[in-house]
């Protein structure tokens, strides 16, 4: 009698685990480069959101005001004319200010000669959403705006008015720079 040795391995081959690997690996790189332009987007579309809402807030706010004098980034935040995620506090509680979707600080103020370029009396106010970098400066200065209210736009030290608006890319390109670059709406 003979005994025949059976051998009933079954598996996979190094080769076609390598295989499996490699493709789970493009799968990877592929939803990740898809997640980063989705987010990108997402920033984006909140710090318009976020601008729009301050814009508005503000107008009905003033609505009756002969000015905007007392208009700061801390009133913003306690008058509730900032959406909520724009709110920093201190440990205290207190007010600390205003941070845009892309991490930066966010000021509202009264429009000074020193800010938005001539003396208006403090009847203008500004929203200035500081050091974005160059891919959320370029999208946010080359943005369709409108024309309600909206005076003059600055981007780093480039200013534009409102016929000058919106930014084509080229020169939004510019005016972004490299390094962290704020943009300025002022507004009446």
């Amino acid at each position: 009698m003979t005994i025949l040795n059976r051998n009933d391995q079954s598996g996979r081959s190094m080769i076609e685990m390598l295989g499996v690997l490699a493709i789970i690996g493009v799968l990877s790189v592929g939803g990740i480069s898809g997640y980063s332009k989705a987010m990108a987007k997402y920033k984006l579309t909140k710090a318009q959101d976020q601008i729009t809402m301050l814009l508005m807030n503000i107008r009905t706010a003033y609505a009756t005001s002969p000015s905007y004098s007392d208009l700061t980034s801390i009133k913003a935040a306690e008058y509730n004319l900032a959406p909520n995620e724009m709110v920093t506090k201190n440990t205290n509680g207190s007010y600390a200010g205003l941070n845009g979707t892309f991490g930066g600080a966010v000021t509202v103020e009264a429009c000074t000669t020193a800010k938005c370029g001539e003396n208006h009396g403090n009847t203008y106010f500004y929203i200035t959403f500081a050091s974005l970098g160059k891919e959320a400066c370029r999208s946010l200065a080359s943005s369709d705006w409108g024309a309600d209210g909206l005076v003059s736009m600055k981007v780093g030290d480039t200013s534009y008015g409102v016929s000058d608006l919106p930014v084509n890319l080229g020169a939004a390109d510019t005016a972004c720079g490299d390094g962290p670059t704020d943009v300025t709406w002022i507004y009446y």
